[in-house]
C-alpha cells in the first residue's frame, strides 16, 4: 500500500469513527439536508490529516463558544453591555457561563434562556436601585 492509499484509509477511519458520526457528521448532515456520506466526502476533500485529527478535539470548545454567543444575542447583552453600558462585561460573562453550563449538562436551551432572561432582569433591577 503506497503512502497516498494509507493516508486515504486513515482519513476514512477518522471520519467514520463513532465520535465523529455522533458529534459532527450526523448532526451537520441533518442541518445541511445532505447524506452523511456527502458530508464525509466534502470534509475528506477539504481537510488534511492533521486538521481532521484536531477537528473533533476542538468540537467541545467551539460548541461552548457558539452557545455563549447565542446567549449573548438572545439575551440582547450587546445592548446592556456594549451600547448602554448598564452591565459590565464580567457580569455578562458570568451569566453566560452559568447558562452554557446548564445547557451542556442536558437542560433545554429555551428553558435555560428563560431563566437567563429572568436573571438578567433581576440584575437590571438591582442596577436601577443603586
Amino acid at each position: 500500500m503506497d503512502d497516498e492509499s494509507k493516508m486515504k484509509l486513515m482519513k476514512e477511519r477518522i471520519l467514520g469513527s463513532y465520535a465523529w458520526q455522533r458529534d459532527i457528521i450526523n448532526p451537520l448532515s441533518k442541518d445541511y439536508e445532505c447524506t452523511p456520506e456527502e458530508l464525509k466526502e466534502v470534509f475528506f476533500k477539504l481537510f488534511d490529516m492533521s486538521t481532521l485529527e484536531a477537528f473533533h478535539g476542538t468540537f467541545d470548545v467551539a460548541q461552548t463558544i457558539c452557545l455563549a454567543k447565542k446567549f449573548h444575542a438572545d439575551l440582547r447583552l450587546c445592548w446592556f453591555i456594549g451600547y448602554l453600558e448598564v452591565i459590565s462585561e464580567e457580569e455578562g460573562d458570568i451569566l453566560k457561563e452559568k447558562l452554557v453550563d446548564e445547557v451542556k449538562s442536558g437542560r433545554n436551551y429555551d428553558d435555560v434562556l428563560k431563566e437567563g432572561q429572568l436573571e438578567l432582569f433581576k440584575l437590571l433591577k438591582e442596577k436601577s436601585e443603586d
